[in-house]
This record gives C-alpha cells, sequence and structure tokens, in this order.
C-alpha cells in the first residue's frame, strides 16, 4: 500500500513539472522608451515654474506627471557646447567644444554618445529636430539618418524675399560665438564674437519677430512635430524599445510664430525686466553689452539700449515662441497616450540654456550669468511617487546622460562626467551637489584671452576669470548674493566684509566639480 501511495505521488509530481514546463516564464518588464525634448533658448519662465502669465499648458502638464527641476544649469550656454556636453556626458573642457563651429568629435573621436549608448544596448535611436547645434550633426547617434527639418523662417508677404538662404539654418550659424586663441581658434573681434564667414551687417538679416495667421506646420517646429508623430506610430510597432529626439528651435530669434499664439498675451501689460543696468563692479567683459545676437535682425538698433516699446515687443515675441513650442509638445503627448505609450515612456524635456530679455541691458545668453545658464529641466518616469513636485537640488546636464541610463537599467560608460539623478526622484529634497559648474569664454586685449568658471552654490555664484594659458593668473572674481541679490545685479568680490568669504569660496572652486558630490556618491 506505502509503495502504491509512493507511486502516485510520484506520478502526480511528475505531471506537475511537466505542465510548468509548459507555462511560458515569467517576463520581464519591458524597458522603457524615451521621449527626449529639448528647446532652444527656454527660460525656466513657464507656468510650472510659477510665472502664471506664460501661457505654458502642455508643459505644465508634463509637469504635473513628473518632477520639476528649479535649479539645473547648463555647462555653456550657447548651443553647440550645452548640446555636446549633454550629449556625450562631459564638460566643455573635455569635449573642446567652447563655440559654435567645433565639432566634439575633433577632441574625443570615439566617445559613445547618449544615442550610442541606447543603440549599444538594443534600442532604436531616432533623432529630428535641433539636437545637436544644426550645423554639427553626429551620424553615430542616431539608428537612422538624422533630420534637421526645413520650413521657411517667415510667412508675412512683405518678409519673404529674407527667406532665401535661412531654410532650416540656425541663426546663429553666420556669427559663431568665440573660441579664444589657444582655445583652438585665432583672433576674435572684441565683442566676442569670430566672424567666420563674410560679416552679417546689422540688420541685413529680416525682422526679429513675426506674427501672421498661418497653420501650425507653416515652420520648422509644426512640421517637425508631424514628423515625430508619423514616426511615434511607426516605431511604437518595433519589438525594441525607441528613443526618439525631437528638438524645437522657438523661442530662439526671430521670434515668428503663428498669430494665435501672439494673441495669447495682451502686449501693454507685459512687464520688463526690472533691471536694465551692468552689474555694478562686474568686469567689463561679463556680460556682452546690450547683446550682438539681436544687432542682425531688421528695424533693431545697431547699438545702444533699446527703447521701451521695442523690448516690450520682442518679449511678446519671445512669449509667443514659447507657447508656439508648448503646443507641438502637446501634440507629441496627445499620441503617446492615444498610442497607450505614456504607461511605459519615459519623458525628458530640457532648455538647452536661458536667455535674457533685457536684464542687465543685454540680449540672448553668451554669459556666465544666472539668466543664460539656468534652464528648465522636467523628466517624468511612469510610476514615479512623487509626480507633480519639485526640487531645488543643484543639478547639471551633464548629468541627464547618466540619469536616462540608470532609469533604463544601463551600464554607466566609464568616461561620464556627470552624475544620475534618479534617487532625487524619490527624494527630492535629500542633500545634493553643493555646486553646479558653468563656463563661458572671453577675449580680452589687454590681458590676452579669458575663460570664465562659474561654480552655482545653494547660495551664491562665484566666476573666476583666468588667463586661457594659464589658469593660475586670475583676472577677475565675480560674487553674487542670490539671497540678497537673485537678479545678480552686485558683485560683491572687491569688498572687503566679504574677502573670507571669497577664500572659502576659492577653495570650494578649486576643489571643482569632482569634491561638488554628494557624500557617498563621488566620481573616483
Amino acid at each position: 500500500m506505502k509503495y502504491h501511495l509512493r507511486f502516485l505521488f510520484l506520478i502526480a509530481g511528475s505531471l506537475a513539472l511537466a505542465r510548468a514546463a509548459d507555462q511560458p516564464a515569467a517576463s520581464t518588464p519591458p524597458r522603457p522608451n524615451i521621449l527626449f525634448i529639448a528647446v532652444d533658448d527656454l527660460r525656466p519662465e513657464l507656468g510650472c515654474y510659477g510665472k502664471d502669465y506664460i501661457k505654458s499648458p502642455n508643459i505644465d502638464r508634463l509637469a504635473k506627471a513628473g518632477l520639476v527641476f528649479n535649479r539645473a544649469y547648463c555647462q555653456q550656454a550657447v548651443c553647440a557646447p550645452t548640446r555636446a556636453s549633454l550629449m556625450t556626458g562631459t564638460r566643455p573642457d573635455t569635449t573642446k567644444v567652447w563655440d559654435l563651429v567645433t565639432h566634439f568629435r575633433a577632441a574625443l573621436p570615439d566617445v559613445v554618445t547618449l544615442g550610442q549608448h541606447f543603440q549599444h544596448n538594443g534600442y532604436f535611436v531616432q533623432g529630428m529636430g535641433k539636437i545637436y547645434h544644426g550645423s554639427l550633426p553626429d551620424a553615430p547617434t542616431w539608428s537612422v539618418p538624422w533630420v534637421m527639418g526645413t520650413k521657411d523662417t517667415y510667412a508675412l508677404p512683405e518678409n519673404l524675399q529674407y527667406n532665401k538662404g535661412q531654410s532650416g539654418v540656425d541663426p546663429d550659424d553666420e556669427v559663431k560665438a568665440v573660441k579664444p586663441k589657444g582655445f583652438g581658434r585665432k583672433a576674435a573681434t572684441p565683442d566676442g564674437e569670430k566672424r567666420i564667414k563674410k560679416p552679417t551687417p546689422p540688420g541685413s538679416r529680416g525682422p526679429a519677430y513675426e506674427g501672421a495667421d498661418v497653420p501650425d506646420n507653416t515652420f520648422q517646429d509644426g512640421s517637425v512635430a508631424e514628423l515625430a508623430i508619423s514616426t511615434l506610430q511607426e516605431i511604437s510597432k518595433k519589438k525594441e524599445p525607441f528613443f526618439l529626439a525631437v528638438g524645437f528651435i522657438k523661442p530662439h530669434l526671430p521670434f515668428v510664430s503663428p498669430k494665435k499664439y501672439w494673441d495669447l498675451y495682451d502686449e501693454s501689460k507685459l512687464e520688463l525686466a526690472p533691471n536694465k543696468f551692468y552689474p555694478v563692479d562686474a568686469p567689463d567683459y561679463a556680460i556682452r553689452k546690450w547683446g550682438n545676437e539681436v544687432r542682425n535682425y531688421k528695424d533693431i538698433p545697431a547699438t545702444g539700449s533699446f527703447a521701451d516699446d521695442l523690448a516690450r515687443k520682442l518679449r511678446h515675441g519671445y512669449f509667443a515662441g514659447v507657447s508656439y513650442t508648448d503646443a507641438q509638445v502637446g501634440k507629441l503627448l496627445d499620441e503617446l497616450d492615444r498610442l497607450g505609450l505614456t504607461k511605459n515612456t519615459i519623458v525628458i524635456l530640457w532648455g538647452d540654456h536661458g536667455w535674457k530679455l533685457g536684464e542687465h541691458d543685454a540680449w540672448a545668453k553668451h554669459s556666465n550669468c544666472e539668466n543664460d545658464t539656468n534652464a528648465p529641466l522636467i523628466l517624468s518616469v511612469p510610476g514615479m511617487k512623487n509626480a507633480g513636485a519639485h526640487t531645488d537640488a543643484l543639478v547639471e546636464f551633464v548629468d541627464v546622460y547618466p540619469t536616462l541610463s540608470e532609469l533604463a537599467g544601463l551600464p554607466l560608460p566609464a568616461h561620464l562626467e556627470g552624475l544620475s539623478f534618479k534617487p532625487l526622484l524619490d527624494t527630492p529634497d535629500r542633500p545634493w551637489k553643493t555646486a553646479a559648474f558653468s563656463q563661458y569664454p572671453r577675449p580680452k586685449t589687454a590681458s590676452g584671452d579669458l575663460m570664465g568658471y562659474s561654480m552655482r552654490t545653494d547660495r551664491y555664484r562665484f566666476t573666476v576669470w583666468v588667463a586661457e594659458k594659464d589658469h593660475a593668473k586670475i583676472d577677475a572674481i565675480e560674487l553674487y548674493d542670490h539671497a540678497t541679490d537673485p537678479q545678480e545685479n552686485y558683485n560683491i568680490a572687491k569688498q572687503p566684509a566679504h574677502a573670507a568669504l571669497v577664500e572659502q569660496l576659492m577653495k570650494q572652486w578649486r576643489g571643482g566639480w569632482q569634491e561638488a558630490q554628494p557624500v557617498g556618491l563621488q566620481k573616483p
């Protein structure tokens, strides 16, 4: 009897094992898709950043599903360097990109970019619009050829003559930010720009702003949004996860967008910059006085400050451009929802740097000041427990590469010079970096060419201008106290009362980004 029961148990066990073998193994969770949205010249002046006068409902919608980084900083406030830094995960002194004409592969021929890293780990990677600087694409980054997208710049009949030669071209392309001699380029003009091609005379381009009653797809960003939507429909059918990079160029100059976005704002009620003056006691090269980029456009004075009515018009055009791009972002989010992709897609939106709208009597970027280096960064991860939260942690754009990699479960390449901020998603108020670092070059005929290395701490901005050939030779120091002077209007570095503070910050500055990492997370 016992033998008979033992035999029955053996038979039952064998049948159970057989049935288990027929069942499919527990599937691993699918790897997340990545929707990577870049916006040119975008200030952290959005509804989700507390600026309720800006109409940005779609970016605000993304913010409600993600984490908003109040203090995210680019590594250099101009297009090519900041984008090269983010996409390689390294800093400008490593990429050797300090201008708009140098490709990072000149210094880093074998570097694995963010897109390549995802490709190597089984992702389909596609890019469109402005991801790298327009004239500096990088074919290895993408699984298929990257597409810039081209459309005319203007739509009004009186402005069509200015479209020739500008279709799909970044307005900065003909006037390059300088890389001073010793950093790889030769002589620069005193205003800090190197004329690469035939000089662009002031006012030689079309108008700085336009609001024509035309559809969104009249201009590049609208057409790129349409391309992104059709691409989402195609790549959602693939077996492998996707990394889709979509770059929008507005609100970059010229401030051209469809009229309906201009109509969202009452120009007469727009406030002007409250600090229309150069920072007191700052070196005269710290900020380009009045700004040069905008001077290339028709009806813009060649020199001097802008009258209030022009300044208000330009702010109106900039805000309209923000709302235009916001609408394109909304179309992408809607398509993610329609395709059922939202539940497994990480969405990140970043502005490549800030922009001055009359602050310090200047327009454009090209400096180390807060207006230029602080830019929007919003990250939404499916299932995140702190959706809709904000963090004041100091983060940098070089941190994006390791963060997305870690969120996707990918190994981190050894060359990275940033730190994954994934821990902030669970604990937005945890202790984090003690400083963020930016830099900007300046030619200075009296003392030679300079590089300004800037450190943003919790309370201070501390910038040291050093000779490009000898970093021990200091030409000037800037110190701004954000507790009392958030607009960085008064450089207090020379005041005797702050000598001990300058010494303390200098010691921290010399430690660099390596010593600013959170305790226990320092990069070796």
